[in-house]
């Protein structure tokens, strides 16, 4: 029980974070009166998230003193963020915006930093027969943590239905809580039984991390300048004489140079990575590689929430223009119902999979996602008021209140509903095949890296959807979000044999030698 309540609290201190560069983040900016432009350029202070399998080797490689492997990084990385916290807060963006913005990118820096510590610590503690309820543990930590300071923050800065808080309040608050999250690992954390952490050369670990960045900025470099004039003129002659839109023409165009970017950045970063002699990363890689069907893994990890990440891209817009929903509708049954309904999905999730296995639970939960994205299409194509709704009546807890009534569509908390149970349901499967994977001498390495290809549909899908969405229109689209999910469920059935040789691995230690150590 200990090591679960662990999991919890840090589930919390992680997911509390990405709000404040996120969505309050775009807010309190919009308070300010800052542009739209800028706003969307400042969007890109959450690249870190998606980068950080770069620097997760070195926490793997190096070892703090007097706190152990794991427990050390996330004090440190809990009270700069506290810290980093505090300066946004006494920063204006209105008046230091280019300040401010640095702020907000150290935020997201320290915040993946403390994920993969997080990631880590959790594939080290969980024994294999917890991490299908550990998982969910730390996926109800996580949407807690976001309804803290995603959701209830709002109602706070509200000025009519909130109690007169200011963002600076907001980002004080969350920095007083990532202070408290630091003591609570310093002197509550269990520890962790691990085998030896790797042995490498430390300066060759130093220079291959600057080696591998400055392949992958050479990379985007490149790509922006010349693979993507390429993709323009290799698409141009396809659509010629079609009524495709240009911006559609052009999304593809930007796709296709995207995957020119992927397919000359990976080779230039691993022989970075060779050349400088970074073996923490190599054989974090190489261990990862060893497993059977390895490659087959990296292409379900990127497909098994593209479902899930296509609708989900561009739901916010779709119920507040096409559906024409108030904002305080989608509030109260997005944010607030939608994320308990995906910490119930969880719970449901993890007690499902104790009795299910890894891979009837991945194949199960994935195909209940899948279908909950026709729950869009059926919104979509029928409208609202078709459902009974009921009314939210106002209410007081004292940290968070609502001042007026609120009505509620029948239809849109049915959707709501259903599509938040499923995904949670499949995010706890995801999560525990993702540790399933890992070799815990690698483990901060090999989960930073696995995340961060779980996380291309969620960056790269946006930017598409928008344009698909304007050219077929909304029923059309989510017919296309329910197909997408089929690739993942198909490459599955193939993968049943390896999966389940995963479970059958898990139960055995990666080591017998190994001995608690201090985490």
């Amino acid at each position: 029980m200990h090591r679960l309540a662990a999991v919890l609290l840090l589930g919390f201190a992680s997911g509390l974070p990405l709000a404040l560069t996120g969505q309050a983040m775009q807010a309190w900016l919009s308070a300010d009166r800052i542009d739209v432009a800028t706003i969307g350029f400042l969007s890109l202070v959450g690249l870190p998230y998606t980068f950080k399998f770069l620097w997760a080797p070195l926490m793997d490689r190096f070892e703090l003193p007097w706190l152990g492997r794991r427990r050390a990084w996330l004090v440190v990385t809990q009270l700069a963020l506290a810290a980093t916290l505090f300066a946004m807060a006494a920063t204006s963006p209105g008046s230091a915006l280019t300040a401010f913005a640095l702020l907000a990118g150290l935020v997201a820096f320290l915040s993946a930093s403390q994920d993969v510590v997080i990631d880590a610590y959790r594939t080290d503690v969980l024994e294999a027969d917890e991490r299908g309820l550990g998982s969910s543990l730390n996926v109800l930590g996580y949407r807690l943590a976001m309804i803290v300071s995603g959701g209830i923050a709002f109602i706070w800065v509200d000025p009519t239905q909130g109690g007169g808080w200011t963002w600076p309040d907001v980002y004080r608050a969350m920095a007083l809580i990532m202070a408290i999250a630091a003591v609570v690992s310093a002197l509550l954390l269990p520890r962790i039984r691990v085998a030896a952490r790797p042995t490498s050369v430390a300066r060759h670990d130093l220079v291959g991390f600057v080696a591998v960045a400055a392949a992958v900025g050479a990379g985007v470099v490149i790509t922006e300048q010349v693979f993507s004039p390429l993709a323009r003129m290799a698409i141009a002659p396809l659509f010629a004489g079609a009524s495709v839109a240009p911006a559609l023409q052009l999304r593809w165009a930007d796709l296709l140079a995207l995957f020119l970017g992927i397919a000359f950045t990976l080779p230039l970063a691993g022989w970075a990575a060779r050349r400088a002699r970074f073996e923490t990363l190599l054989g974090g890689l190489r261990s990862y590689f060893s497993q059977t069907g390895a490659a087959a893994f990296l292409a379900f990890i990127v497909l098994y929430k593209l479902g899930d990440a296509f609708a989900g891209s561009l739901l916010t817009p779709f119920l507040l223009q096409a559906m024409a929903y108030s904002t305080a509708e989608v509030g109260v049954v997005n944010k607030v119902i939608g994320l308990w309904l995906t910490i119930a999905g969880a719970l449901i999730g993890g007690a499902a999979m104790l009795r299910l296995g890894l891979w009837r639970a991945l194949m199960l939960f994935g195909v209940l996602q899948m279908l909950s994205n026709l729950g869009f299409w059926w919104l979509a194509v029928n409208g609202r008021g078709v459902l009974p709704g009921l009314t939210i009546p106002a209410f007081d807890w004292g940290f968070v209140a609502l001042a007026r009534a609120t009505p509620v569509d029948g239809g849109l908390l049915m959707v709501i509903a259903i599509e938040n149970l499923t995904s949670g349901m499949g995010t706890a499967a995801f999560v525990a095949f993702l540790m399933s994977l890992c070799n815990r001498r690698y483990s901060a390495t090999q989960y930073a890296l696995l995340s961060a290809f779980a996380s291309v549909g969620r960056v790269w899908v946006g930017p598409f959807a928008g344009v698909l969405a304007q050219s077929i229109g909304w029923p059309a689209f989510f017919v296309v979000s329910t197909l997408s999910a089929l690739p993942a469920l198909l490459l599955l059935g193939r993968l049943r044999r390896a999966v389940r040789q995963l479970e059958d691995d898990a139960r055995a230690p990666d080591d017998p030698a190994a001995v608690p150590v201090p985490g």
